[in-house]
Protein backbone atom coordinates (compact mmCIF):
# COMPACT_ATOMS: atom_id res chain seq x y z
CA UNK A 1 0.00 0.00 0.00
CA UNK A 2 2.88 2.34 0.83
CA UNK A 3 4.40 1.88 -2.66
CA UNK A 4 1.00 2.46 -4.27
CA UNK A 5 0.57 5.70 -2.32
CA UNK A 6 3.98 6.92 -3.49
CA UNK A 7 3.13 6.11 -7.12
CA UNK A 8 -0.19 7.98 -6.89
CA UNK A 9 1.56 10.99 -5.28
CA UNK A 10 4.17 11.16 -8.04
CA UNK A 11 1.52 10.86 -10.74
CA UNK A 12 -0.47 13.74 -9.24
CA UNK A 13 2.67 15.85 -8.92
CA UNK A 14 3.59 15.29 -12.58
CA UNK A 15 0.05 16.09 -13.66
CA UNK A 16 0.15 19.30 -11.63
CA UNK A 17 3.44 20.36 -13.22
CA UNK A 18 2.16 19.62 -16.71
CA UNK A 19 -0.96 21.77 -16.26
CA UNK A 20 0.72 24.64 -14.46
CA UNK A 21 1.33 26.75 -17.59
CA UNK A 22 -2.34 26.40 -18.55
CA UNK A 23 -3.33 28.24 -15.38
CA UNK A 24 -0.72 30.99 -15.67
CA UNK A 25 -1.76 34.16 -17.55
CA UNK A 26 -0.01 34.56 -20.91
CA UNK A 27 1.67 37.77 -19.77
CA UNK A 28 3.37 35.91 -16.89
CA UNK A 29 4.55 32.84 -18.81
CA UNK A 30 8.18 32.40 -19.89
CA UNK A 31 9.16 34.17 -23.08
CA UNK A 32 10.40 32.42 -26.21
CA UNK A 33 13.62 34.39 -26.71
CA UNK A 34 14.64 32.39 -29.78
CA UNK A 35 11.43 33.46 -31.52
CA UNK A 36 12.00 37.09 -30.49
CA UNK A 37 15.51 36.95 -31.95
CA UNK A 38 14.13 35.54 -35.21
CA UNK A 39 11.69 38.46 -35.44
CA UNK A 40 14.41 41.13 -35.38
CA UNK A 41 14.62 43.33 -38.48
CA UNK A 42 12.40 44.80 -41.18
CA UNK A 43 9.24 43.08 -42.40
CA UNK A 44 7.09 43.86 -45.44
CA UNK A 45 3.47 42.93 -46.12
CA UNK A 46 3.54 39.96 -48.49
CA UNK A 47 0.37 41.13 -50.25
CA UNK A 48 0.99 44.87 -50.68
CA UNK A 49 4.81 44.73 -50.82
CA UNK A 50 4.81 47.76 -48.49
CA UNK A 51 6.92 48.17 -45.37
CA UNK A 52 4.94 46.93 -42.35
CA UNK A 53 7.06 46.91 -39.18
CA UNK A 54 10.55 47.12 -37.80
CA UNK A 55 11.28 44.81 -34.87
CA UNK A 56 14.14 46.10 -32.77
CA UNK A 57 14.93 44.52 -29.40
CA UNK A 58 11.66 44.16 -27.50
CA UNK A 59 9.89 46.89 -29.51
CA UNK A 60 7.78 46.96 -32.67
CA UNK A 61 7.95 50.15 -34.76
CA UNK A 62 5.16 50.70 -37.28
CA UNK A 63 5.44 52.16 -40.77
CA UNK A 64 2.65 54.60 -39.91
CA UNK A 65 4.57 57.64 -38.63
CA UNK A 66 1.78 58.50 -36.15
CA UNK A 67 1.68 55.15 -34.33
CA UNK A 68 3.58 54.69 -31.10
CA UNK A 69 6.16 51.88 -30.85
CA UNK A 70 4.84 48.88 -28.92
CA UNK A 71 6.66 46.65 -26.41
CA UNK A 72 6.10 42.95 -27.14
CA UNK A 73 6.90 39.41 -26.00
CA UNK A 74 6.60 36.02 -27.66
CA UNK A 75 4.89 33.56 -25.34
CA UNK A 76 4.12 30.07 -26.58
CA UNK A 77 2.67 30.52 -30.06
CA UNK A 78 1.49 34.11 -29.47
CA UNK A 79 2.82 37.61 -30.03
CA UNK A 80 1.78 39.52 -26.90
CA UNK A 81 1.73 43.34 -26.72
CA UNK A 82 2.14 45.36 -23.53
CA UNK A 83 -1.60 46.13 -23.61
CA UNK A 84 -2.32 42.41 -23.25
CA UNK A 85 -3.49 41.95 -26.84
CA UNK A 86 -2.26 38.59 -28.15
CA UNK A 87 -1.97 37.39 -31.75
CA UNK A 88 -1.56 33.73 -32.65
CA UNK A 89 1.59 33.06 -34.68
CA UNK A 90 0.85 30.71 -37.57
CA UNK A 91 4.38 30.50 -39.00
CA UNK A 92 7.73 31.98 -38.02
CA UNK A 93 10.91 31.25 -39.96
CA UNK A 94 14.01 33.23 -40.84
CA UNK A 95 12.13 34.91 -43.69
CA UNK A 96 8.42 34.45 -42.95
CA UNK A 97 6.18 35.76 -40.18
CA UNK A 98 2.51 34.81 -40.39
CA UNK A 99 -0.02 35.58 -37.66
CA UNK A 100 -3.75 36.01 -37.11
CA UNK A 101 -5.00 39.54 -36.40
CA UNK A 102 -7.81 40.60 -34.05
CA UNK A 103 -10.43 39.51 -36.62
CA UNK A 104 -8.84 36.10 -37.07
CA UNK A 105 -7.53 36.99 -40.56
CA UNK A 106 -4.15 35.60 -41.56
CA UNK A 107 -1.55 38.35 -42.03
CA UNK A 108 1.60 37.41 -43.95
CA UNK A 109 4.88 39.27 -43.56
CA UNK A 110 8.18 38.43 -45.16
CA UNK A 111 11.61 39.69 -44.26
CA UNK A 112 12.86 42.68 -46.23
CA UNK A 113 16.14 42.21 -48.08
CA UNK A 114 16.37 45.87 -49.10
CA UNK A 115 19.85 47.08 -48.08
CA UNK A 116 18.58 50.69 -48.08
CA UNK A 117 15.88 49.99 -45.50
CA UNK A 118 17.89 51.59 -42.67
CA UNK A 119 18.01 54.93 -44.48
CA UNK A 120 14.32 54.77 -45.45
CA UNK A 121 13.13 54.14 -41.90
CA UNK A 122 13.50 57.46 -40.10
CA UNK A 123 10.65 57.71 -37.58
CA UNK A 124 11.51 55.71 -34.48
CA UNK A 125 9.65 58.47 -32.60
CA UNK A 126 6.01 58.93 -33.71
CA UNK A 127 4.84 62.20 -35.19
CA UNK A 128 2.37 63.86 -32.83
CA UNK A 129 -0.61 65.47 -34.52
CA UNK A 130 -2.49 68.61 -33.56
CA UNK A 131 -6.26 68.76 -33.85
CA UNK A 132 -7.49 72.33 -34.20
CA UNK A 133 -9.78 74.50 -36.26
CA UNK A 134 -9.72 78.33 -36.27
CA UNK A 135 -7.23 79.67 -33.76
CA UNK A 136 -8.99 82.95 -32.93
CA UNK A 137 -12.48 84.36 -33.54
CA UNK A 138 -14.59 87.16 -32.07
CA UNK A 139 -17.74 89.15 -32.75
CA UNK A 140 -20.24 91.71 -31.41
CA UNK A 141 -23.80 90.63 -30.55
CA UNK A 142 -26.80 92.52 -29.14
CA UNK A 143 -29.58 91.60 -26.74
CA UNK A 144 -32.06 93.73 -24.77
CA UNK A 145 -30.55 96.91 -26.10
CA UNK A 146 -27.06 95.99 -24.87
CA UNK A 147 -24.01 95.11 -26.95
CA UNK A 148 -21.69 92.25 -26.01
CA UNK A 149 -18.28 91.43 -27.40
CA UNK A 150 -17.14 87.80 -27.18
CA UNK A 151 -13.72 86.38 -27.94
CA UNK A 152 -12.57 82.77 -28.41
CA UNK A 153 -8.96 81.59 -28.64
CA UNK A 154 -7.90 78.00 -29.35
CA UNK A 155 -4.49 77.31 -27.90
CA UNK A 156 -2.66 74.08 -28.90
CA UNK A 157 -0.74 72.46 -26.05
CA UNK A 158 1.86 69.73 -25.54
CA UNK A 159 -0.62 67.62 -23.54
CA UNK A 160 -0.69 64.20 -25.20
CA UNK A 161 -3.88 62.27 -25.92
CA UNK A 162 -3.49 58.57 -26.74
CA UNK A 163 -6.04 57.11 -29.15
CA UNK A 164 -6.35 53.31 -29.24
CA UNK A 165 -7.05 51.93 -32.71
CA UNK A 166 -5.97 49.25 -35.19
CA UNK A 167 -3.49 49.28 -38.04
CA UNK A 168 -4.40 48.27 -41.60
CA UNK A 169 -3.23 44.76 -40.66
CA UNK A 170 -5.68 44.58 -37.74
CA UNK A 171 -3.06 45.02 -35.01
CA UNK A 172 -3.71 47.21 -31.99
CA UNK A 173 -1.80 50.51 -32.17
CA UNK A 174 -1.77 53.78 -30.23
CA UNK A 175 -1.75 57.14 -32.03
CA UNK A 176 -0.71 60.36 -30.31
CA UNK A 177 -2.39 63.77 -30.57
CA UNK A 178 -1.92 67.11 -28.83
CA UNK A 179 -4.87 68.46 -26.88
CA UNK A 180 -6.07 72.08 -26.84
CA UNK A 181 -7.01 74.71 -24.28
CA UNK A 182 -9.93 76.99 -25.16
CA UNK A 183 -10.30 80.56 -23.89
CA UNK A 184 -13.53 82.54 -23.77
CA UNK A 185 -13.87 86.21 -22.84
CA UNK A 186 -17.15 88.14 -22.78
CA UNK A 187 -17.44 91.94 -22.42
CA UNK A 188 -20.41 94.24 -22.00
CA UNK A 189 -19.01 97.43 -23.40
CA UNK A 190 -15.77 97.95 -21.48
CA UNK A 191 -16.95 95.76 -18.58
CA UNK A 192 -15.52 92.27 -18.49
CA UNK A 193 -18.27 89.77 -17.64
CA UNK A 194 -16.26 86.60 -17.99
CA UNK A 195 -12.77 85.42 -18.94
CA UNK A 196 -11.41 81.91 -18.44
CA UNK A 197 -9.58 78.95 -19.99
CA UNK A 198 -11.31 75.62 -20.62
CA UNK A 199 -9.54 72.26 -20.46
CA UNK A 200 -10.80 68.82 -21.38
CA UNK A 201 -10.92 67.74 -17.74
CA UNK A 202 -13.64 70.32 -17.03
CA UNK A 203 -16.07 68.25 -19.10
CA UNK A 204 -15.68 65.05 -17.09
CA UNK A 205 -19.24 65.34 -15.74
CA UNK A 206 -20.70 65.47 -19.24
CA UNK A 207 -18.60 62.95 -21.18
CA UNK A 208 -17.97 59.29 -20.19
CA UNK A 209 -14.49 58.75 -18.76
CA UNK A 210 -13.42 56.11 -21.30
CA UNK A 211 -14.41 58.42 -24.17
CA UNK A 212 -12.87 61.52 -22.61
CA UNK A 213 -9.54 59.74 -22.14
CA UNK A 214 -9.11 59.38 -25.93
CA UNK A 215 -10.86 62.63 -26.90
CA UNK A 216 -9.42 66.01 -27.84
CA UNK A 217 -11.07 69.33 -27.00
CA UNK A 218 -11.17 70.17 -30.68
CA UNK A 219 -13.26 73.32 -31.02
CA UNK A 220 -15.28 76.03 -29.30
CA UNK A 221 -17.91 77.99 -31.24
CA UNK A 222 -20.36 80.76 -30.46
CA UNK A 223 -23.95 79.55 -30.85
CA UNK A 224 -26.50 82.18 -29.84
CA UNK A 225 -27.65 84.77 -27.31
CA UNK A 226 -30.97 84.85 -25.44
CA UNK A 227 -32.41 85.73 -22.04
CA UNK A 228 -30.18 83.14 -20.37
CA UNK A 229 -26.94 84.61 -21.76
CA UNK A 230 -24.38 83.76 -24.41
CA UNK A 231 -24.24 80.15 -25.62
CA UNK A 232 -21.02 78.50 -26.78
CA UNK A 233 -20.58 74.91 -27.94
CA UNK A 234 -17.49 72.87 -27.04
CA UNK A 235 -16.69 69.90 -29.29
CA UNK A 236 -14.90 66.88 -27.81
CA UNK A 237 -14.03 64.25 -30.41
CA UNK A 238 -11.94 61.14 -30.72
CA UNK A 239 -9.50 62.20 -33.49
CA UNK A 240 -10.14 60.81 -36.99
CA UNK A 241 -13.38 59.29 -35.73
CA UNK A 242 -17.04 60.19 -36.17
CA UNK A 243 -17.67 60.06 -32.41
CA UNK A 244 -18.07 63.46 -30.75
CA UNK A 245 -19.78 65.11 -27.80
CA UNK A 246 -21.19 68.63 -28.08
CA UNK A 247 -21.34 70.37 -24.70
CA UNK A 248 -23.06 73.73 -24.31
CA UNK A 249 -21.15 76.33 -22.32
CA UNK A 250 -23.51 79.09 -21.17
CA UNK A 251 -22.26 82.39 -19.79
CA UNK A 252 -25.00 84.46 -18.16
CA UNK A 253 -25.19 88.25 -18.18
CA UNK A 254 -23.95 88.12 -14.58
CA UNK A 255 -20.83 86.24 -15.66
CA UNK A 256 -21.98 82.88 -14.30
CA UNK A 257 -21.04 79.64 -16.05
CA UNK A 258 -23.13 76.51 -16.63
CA UNK A 259 -22.76 73.49 -18.94
CA UNK A 260 -24.88 70.70 -20.36
CA UNK A 261 -24.53 68.00 -23.01
CA UNK A 262 -26.63 68.81 -26.06
CA UNK A 263 -25.50 66.21 -28.57
CA UNK A 264 -23.58 62.98 -28.97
Amino acid sequence: MKQLSIIIYLALALCSCGNRSANVPVAEQDEDRDAKTMLQGFWVDDETEEMAVLVKGDTIFYSDSTSMPAYFRVVGDSLVLASGAAYNIDKLTENLFWFHNQNGDLVKYRRSNNPEEDSIWVHDTPRIMTYTHQVKTDSMVSYGGERYHWYIAINPTKYKVIKHSYSDDGVEVDNVYYDNIMHISVYKGAQKLYSSDFRKSQYSKFVPADFLEQAVLGNMEYSSIDAAGLHFNATLCIPDDASCYLVETLISFKGELSMKTIEY
